[in-house]
């Protein structure tokens, strides 16, 4: 498989294995992910969203912006001054993980 950015949103973290703490941010990001976001967002910020489709009904939407404004979208604060979060895509991934993998095993 390809390079891929996973989430793990059963409550553990993928680098201690150990549960969150309840006051834990929103998203958590390894520091495998924050490198990756930072090489991709070429000094702007990686976003994340959520649509319709996909196994359980919705799919991840990924994208870069310059800016942590836009137009249509109020993103959240940033995660780690790398990750935007989409409002509406909060109550989905609250209390997730999200890792950074080249290979799946």
């Amino acid at each position: 498989m390809g390079k891929e950015l996973l989430g793990d949103s059963f409550g553990l973290s993928a680098e201690t294995g150990k549960p969150f703490e309840l006051n834990s941010p929103m998203v958590r990001l390894t520091d495998k992910a924050k490198e990756y976001m930072q090489s991709v967002s070429n000094g702007g910020y990686v976003t994340l969203g959520v649509k319709g489709g996909g196994c359980s009904g919705f799919q991840y939407v990924w994208g870069l912006s310059e800016k942590a404004t836009h137009e249509r979208i109020q993103w959240s604060k940033p995660i780690d001054d790398i990750l935007l979060l989409d409002p509406m895509a909060e109550m989905y991934v609250l209390g997730s993980e999200i890792d950074y993998v080249e290979e799946l095993g």
